[in-house]
C-alpha cells in the first residue's frame, strides 16, 4: 500500500485537467506537489489555490518532451522538497485529424509528448525511489489503448498511449523488487481542455497553431455518446488504485464491451487461427 501524507509529489500537467485534480487532491490528503505545466500561468494558478488552501506546492515550467527541462524540473522540486516519491506522468496533447492529413511536425509534437514525455520522467526520477527503495509512478494513456478504433483520427495519439500500457504494465515487474508502485490511467471520457493544446506548441515542433480543431463526421458523432467524467472523480480512482498498488484505472466501466469486442476477440481470433494452423501439419 502506497501512502500520500508526508510525500513529496510531481504531477506533470498539473496547470489543468486530471492534472490539476491530482495536484490538489494530493496537497488535500498531505503531500508536497510540484505542478508542472508547459504553461505558467497554469502552474502558477494551481501551485496558489493550494497554498491558499493551507497546502504546500511549487509552481514549475516543465516541457516534458524535453529532457532538459525535465532534469530542471527535478532539480527544482529536489530543492524544495527533497526526494520524490510520487511521480504522476500525466501531461498529453493531442488532435483530431487523420493521420496523412497531419504535418510531420503535428506526428512528432503528439509522439514525443505523449510518450516519450513519461519517458522522460520516469528516468529522470525513478533512480531517486530505486535508491531509497519506495514510492510510485503513475503514467496516464487513455481509454482508447485499449479500445484502438473507438474514437477515429487519432492515429499517433493511440500509438503513443498504447505504448504506454505496454511500457507500465512491463516496468511495474522490473520495479517490484525496488517495492515501487506502478500503474496506468487509462481515462475514458474527461471534461479537460486537452483539444486546446496546439496553442502552445514548442517551435521545434512547428510552433503554436491557432487553426480550428475540425472534427470529422465520425468523430463528431463519437463524441456524442461519451459520458465526460469530472477530472476531480478519476483523481480519487487514481488515489485509490495508488493506495493498493493496482496495475490499472479505467474510468468508465461502459466501455468493457467494446474492449472486449476490439482487443480480447481479435487476440482470441488470432490465437485460433495460429491453433488451427499448427493442426494442419
Amino acid at each position: 500500500m502506497t501512502g500520500v501524507s508526508g510525500k513529496a509529489a510531481v504531477v506533470t500537467g498539473g496547470g489543468s485537467g486530471i492534472g490539476r485534480a491530482l495536484a490538489t487532491a494530493l496537497a488535500t490528503e498531505g503531500a508536497s506537489v510540484v505542478v508542472a505545466d508547459i504553461l505558467e500561468e497554469n502552474a502558477r494558478s494551481v501551485a496558489s489555490e493550494i497554498s491558499r488552501a493551507g497546502g504546500s506546492a511549487l509552481a514549475a515550467v516543465c516541457d516534458v518532451s524535453d529532457r532538459a527541462s525535465v532534469r530542471d524540473m527535478k532539480a527544482r522540486a529536489n530543492d524544495s522538497f527533497g526526494t520524490i516519491s510520487l511521480l504522476f506522468s500525466n501531461a498529453g496533447v493531442t488532435s483530431l485529424e487523420p493521420m496523412m492529413e497531419m504535418s510531420d511536425d503535428d506526428y512528432d509534437w503528439i509522439t514525443h509528448v505523449n510518450f516519450f514525455g513519461a519517458s522522460n520522467c520516469l528516468r529522470a526520477f525513478l533512480p531517486d525511489m530505486m535508491a531509497q527503495r519506495g514510492g510510485h509512478v503513475m503514467a496516464t494513456s487513455s481509454m482508447v489503448a485499449l479500445t484502438p478504433s473507438y474514437l477515429p483520427c487519432h492515429v499517433p495519439y493511440v500509438a503513443a498511449k498504447s505504448g504506454l500500457v505496454g511500457m507500465m504494465l512491463n516496468l511495474r515487474v522490473e520495479l517490484s523488487e525496488y517495492d515501487i508502485g506502478c500503474t496506468v490511467l487509462c481515462p475514458g471520457g474527461v471534461a479537460t481542455g486537452i483539444g486546446n493544446t496546439p496553442r502552445y506548441r514548442p517551435a521545434r515542433f512547428g510552433g503554436p497553431m491557432d487553426r480550428p480543431v475540425k472534427l470529422s463526421k465520425s468523430v463528431a458523432q463519437t463524441r456524442k455518446t461519451i459520458h465526460f467524467r469530472p477530472p476531480e472523480e478519476v483523481a480519487e480512482m487514481v488515489l485509490d488504485a495508488l493506495r493498493d498498488n493496482r496495475p490499472m484505472v479505467v474510468t468508465d466501466a461502459s466501455q468493457r464491451s467494446i474492449f472486449v469486442e476490439e482487443l480480447v476477440d481479435v487476440a482470441m481470433a488470432a490465437f485460433d487461427a495460429a491453433e488451427a494452423y499448427d493442426r494442419r501439419g
